[in-house]
């Protein structure tokens, strides 16, 4: 189960990486249910990536799959060629969504948007690493 306590763990070592990448970022953290439990907006992060942060967050816990992985997986010809098609136009297929696992089970996921695909990717990476 994600308890508040651990979202908030996780925004403030995501914001303390997008500080030191100089890049302000959308961060959200979804539940097992894919239910939004947190989200911050840094000054100065994309009006934009507001909702890509949160669809981020719901593809990677809808899914059980990094974003980048499933992006890597729905090019033409892969096998899920148009899934970004689907659940309403939600799911994001490129990099910064990753599943939150709390003792090998995923509880939930983190999405972030506001860089290039590598420094959403290298945030949620380093926020995620939290809880290991």
């Amino acid at each position: 189960m994600l308890t508040m306590d651990k979202p908030l763990l996780i925004i403030e070592e995501a914001i303390e990486k997008a500080k030191k990448i100089g890049q302000p970022m959308n961060i959200a953290i979804v539940d097992a249910g894919a239910n939004l439990m947190a989200f911050v907006r840094m000054d100065g992060a994309w009006l934009g990536s507001i909702d890509i942060a949160i669809n981020k967050a719901f593809t990677a816990r809808a899914f059980d799959i990094t974003t980048l992985e499933l992006g890597r997986n729905s090019q033409p010809g892969d096998q899920f060629f148009g899934i970004h098609a689907s659940n309403h136009g939600r799911v994001m297929i490129f990099a910064g969504g990753i599943p939150i696992k709390v003792n090998g089970q995923i509880v939930g996921a983190l999405g972030v948007s506001g860089g290039s695909g590598e420094q959403d990717q290298a945030v949620a990476e380093a926020a995620v690493v939290t809880l290991s």
